[in-house]
C-alpha cells in the first residue's frame, strides 16, 4: 500500500476530469449494446459435439502404440452422457472459477472447465500473438493491432469480449531478456513495452452464458525460454501492498510490476497502476451486476498474473457496494500457464486468506514452474519455519491448485530434449484438451487443431505434415506502396494511457487510505 502512496502525486482540487457520471464511459465503443459484430469462425470453446479418438487417428498416419495410448479410459459414449446430464455453464461458474478450489472438476475432468481453461489459454496466446518480437522493426516491443479491432484481427471476433485497455512496463528494469528491444534508431518507444491488455465481456448473449459480466487481464509472457530464467535472482521485495512486511516476491516481479519511467508516456503510469485504475473504473461502471475477474497468463505472465490478482485483493477492489449499499465481493481466479513460483509462504498464505483462486497449469517435464526457490519451497516439510524462525531469504511457495499434465501421454507429440516445447502455452492447451484424469486414456474432446502446436515450436510427430513454427505475418508485414516499392506501412499511434486514469487512480488511494485508517 504505502508504494502506491508514495507514487501518487495527485491534487484533488486542481483536476479537471469530469465527474464519474459525466463522460466516463467504457473506451473502444465499450457498452452494454447488444449490437456486435461476429466471424464465423469460432473462438470460445461452447459445448459441442466431441471428436472422438478413432475419428482423430483417421485423419492421420497409424501411430506405434505407446504406454499413454493404452492408459485405462471410461467409454466415449459414457463422456457423452455425463456431458449431456452436465448443469449450464451460467449455473455452475463460480464452481468452474474455483470457489471450491476447484474439488472433483480435475479428474475425472470437468467438460466445462476444460473449456474453460483453454478459453483463458487463448486469451493468454492473444498477448503473443499480437507482439512485434522482430528485432528489425521500429514497432518492436510493441502490439501489432488497434484495441477496437484487436480480437477481430485474432480471429476471436465472436468471443464476445471487447478490450478495454492496453498495459505497458518499462523496460528499465533487470530483466533484460525479457523485453523485446528494436536495433533501430527510430522507434516507438525507448523505454516501454506492451504487457498485455484488460478486456470486458460486452456481449449480452455471453454473459448469459457465462452467468455473469467478466473482466479479464491477460499478460504477455515471453516466446524466449530459458533467458528470462537465468535474469531472476531469488531475491524476495517485500510487496508493500499491504501493512504486513513480511509479505514477499522476487524482486524481478516487483520491479516489473511496479516501476516507471516520467519520461516516457506509456510507462507514466506502472503496470499495477494501470491495473488498479483500470479494475476501479470497470466494477465501478458495472456496479450491481453480476461481475468476475478473471487473471491469465503463461510463464512470466502467470506470475505478474497472480501477483496482480493479490494486489487487487489486498486493495480490497473487489469489495464493492451495489445501488442498495449490499456488500458484495467479486471472486477473483488465475488461470495461470507454465507459471514460475512468485513469493514466500506469506504471500502464498495471505492470497488464500483473500481468497483468490488461482488454477496453475503445468507440464510435468517443464522446468520452469520448480522456479526459484530450488532449496525452500512448498514441498521442503519445514518451510515455515525456515522461513519464520531464520528469515531464510529464499523461501518460496506455489499458489493454488495445480493441475499437472504430461506431454509424454499426448500421442500427437514427438520426442523431443526441447525444453521449449515443453514450456510451449499451444502445448499445455493440447494437452488440456485431451486430458480426462489421471490413469484415462488422452483423447481430444474439443476441435481444437493439432497444427496449433507448432505454431511458434517444433513439437508434433512428423506425419502430420505441420512444418514448424509457422505462424508469422504474410511477408513480415511488408507491403508494397503506389511505386511498386516493398515498404513496411506506419502503423496508427497506439494510445497510452486514458485521460481518467487518474480520476480512477485516485479513487484507488482513496481506499488504499481507508483500509489503512481501518
Amino acid at each position: 500500500m504505502d508504494s502506491l502512496l508514495l507514487s501518487l502525486n495527485i491534487n484533488p482540487k486542481s483536476s479537471n476530469l469530469p465527474p464519474l457520471s459525466q463522460g466516463l464511459l467504457p473506451r473502444y465503443n465499450l457498452n452494454k449494446s447488444k449490437n456486435l459484430i461476429f466471424l464465423n469462425k469460432p473462438f470460445s470453446p461452447k459445448p459441442r459435439t466431441s471428436i472422438n479418438c478413432s475419428s482423430v487417428s483417421s485423419l492421420t498416419p497409424q501411430l506405434d502404440k505407446s504406454p499413454a495410448q493404452t492408459l485405462v479410459f471410461e467409454e466415449e459414449k459414457e463422456e457423452e452422457k455425463e456431458k449431456e446430464e452436465e448443469e449450464p455453464l451460467c449455473e455452475i461458474w463460480k464452481e468452474i472459477q474455483g470457489c471450491n478450489d476447484w474439488e472433483g472438476l480435475l479428474d475425472p475432468m470437468n467438460f466445462h472447465l476444460r473449456n474453460e481453461i483453454i478459453r483463458y489459454g487463448e486469451f493468454a496466446q492473444a498477448c503473443y500473438d499480437s507482439f512485434d518480437f522482430d528485432p528489425h522493426s521500429k514497432y518492436c516491443g510493441t502490439c501489432k493491432y488497434q484495441g477496437a479491432h484487436f480480437f477481430e484481427k485474432l480471429d476471436m471476433a465472436n468471443c464476445g469480449y471487447e478490450i478495454s485497455r492496453y498495459l505497458y512496463a518499462t523496460s528499465n528494469i533487470n530483466l533484460p531478456n525479457f523485453f523485446q528491444k528494436a536495433k533501430m534508431s527510430s522507434v516507438w518507444s525507448t523505454h516501454a513495452n506492451w504487457m498485455g491488455y484488460v478486456a470486458v465481456t460486452t456481449d449480452e448473449e455471453e454473459v448469459k452464458r457465462l452467468g455473469r459480466r467478466d473482466i479479464v487481464i491477460s499478460w504477455r509472457g515471453t516466446v524466449t525460454y530459458l533467458e528470462w530464467i537465468s535474469d531472476l535472482k531469488d531475491i524476495l521485495h517485500p510487496a508493500n501492498f499491504g501493512d504486513d512486511p513480511t509479505i514477499k516476491i522476487e524482486s524481478g516481479f516487483y520491479d516489473l510490476y511496479t516501476k516507471k519511467e516520467d519520461a516516457c508516456k506509456y510507462c507514466s503510469y506502472s503496470a499495477r497502476e494501470q491495473v488498479l485504475a483500470e479494475i476501479k473504473r470497470l466494477t465501478d461502471y458495472y456496479r450491481g451486476e453480476e461481475i468476475s475477474i478473471t487473471i491469465t497468463g503463461h510463464s512470466l505472465g502467470a506470475a505478474l498474473a497472480i501477483l496482480s490478482a493479490y494486489d487487487i485483493a489486498e486493495m480490497r477492489l473487489n469489495i464493492v457496494r451495489d445501488d442498495e449499499c449490499v456488500t458484495n465481493k467479486i471472486p477473483i481466479t488465475v488461470y495461470s500457464f507454465a507459471g514460475p513460483r512468485v513469493g514466500n509462504l506469506k504471500f502464498k498464505e495471505r492470497c488464500d486468506e483473500l481468497g483468490v483462486k488461482v488454477l496453475r497449469v503445468i507440464n510435468v517435464r517443464d522446468k520452469v514452474p520448480n522456479v526459484p526457490g530450488i532449496i525452500a519451497n512448498e514441498k521442503f516439510q519445514f518451510q515455515k519455519y525456515v522461513e519464520d524462525a531464520m528469515s531464510f531469504p529464499w523461501s518460496y511457495a506455489h499458489v493454488g491448485v495445480e493441475l499437472a499434465l504430461d506431454h509424454t501421454h499426448s500421442p500427437f507429440l514427438k520426442p523431443t530434449n526441447d525444453m521449449g516445447c515443453a514450456h510451449n502455452l499451444e502445448a499445455h492447451l493440447h494437452l488440456v484438451d485431451g486430458y480426462h484424469g489421471k490413469g484415462r486414456r488422452f483423447c481430444l474432446v474439443n476441435k481444437r487443431d493439432i497444427a496449433l502446436v507448432n505454431k511458434c515450436c517444433d513439437f508434433l510427430k512428423s506425419e502430420y505434415g505441420v512444418p514448424p513454427c509457422w505462424r508469422q505475418d504474410e511477408n513480415k508485414g511488408m507491403v508494397r506502396n503506389g511505386d511498386g516499392r516493398w515498404v513496411l506501412p506506419e502503423r496508427p499511434r497506439l494510445e497510452a494511457h486514458p485521460p481518467d486514469t487518474a480520476h480512477h487512480l485516485e479513487q484507488v488511494l482513496k481506499i488504499a487510505r481507508s483500509n489503512n485508517d481501518g
